[in-house]
């Protein structure tokens, strides 16, 4: 199993491209409701995110990083991946 640590996670980058497909949907005056539909996401993100880009565009859409330091250390996350990885069966 690969190391995994909040930056390689990948969760910010996903979330990033799903509002930069909206934005280009935006673009070509698709509604909310039905960009919501196709992302699987709620409509008031989609609102939330059609506003930011008629206010900056799809730089505004671009993620800012993690909004908080990780609560666990590198040695801690490496303690949590040896757990997961031994199963349920392994912790009653």
């Amino acid at each position: 199993m690969a190391a995994v640590s909040p930056e390689s996670c990948g969760i910010h980058k996903g979330a990033e491209e799903f509002r930069l497909q909206a934005a280009e949907r935006f673009a070509l005056g698709e509604g909310s409701t039905a960009i919501a539909r196709d992302l699987r996401v709620s409509v008031r993100s989609v609102l939330r995110w059609r506003h930011a880009w008629a206010k900056g565009g799809p730089r505004s859409l671009r993620s800012q990083g993690l909004a908080s330091l990780p609560r666990l250390s590198g040695r801690q996350f490496a303690q949590l991946e040896a757990e997961l990885a031994k199963g349920p069966a392994a912790h009653g």
